[in-house]
């Protein structure tokens, strides 16, 4: 498993990001303070505080580089 940091702050952005993920047959997980939602859930995503940079949990090992290059555009350095 891999935790990354990623900016979601616009509905475009949610949207290209949940058709990204979902091409992985993988478990991904949104972590907002006490707040777990799965990644894949639009509804769900829209639930948390988007006006900062979210912790998303990979729950994958072998395709993680691959994932980590389709997530590139969503990650923020700290």
């Amino acid at each position: 498993m891999k935790t990354v940091k990623i900016c979601l702050n616009s509905i475009e952005k949610v949207k290209s990001f949940v058709n990204d993920i979902t091409k992985f047959d993988v478990d991904f997980d949104l972590v907002s303070g006490r707040y777990v939602i799965d990644a894949k859930s639009i509804m769900g995503i829209f639930s948390l505080d988007l006006s900062k940079p979210i912790d998303l949990s990979i729950h994958a090992d072998e395709e993680l580089d691959s994932i980590l290059n389709v997530l590139k555009p969503y990650i923020v350095e700290e």
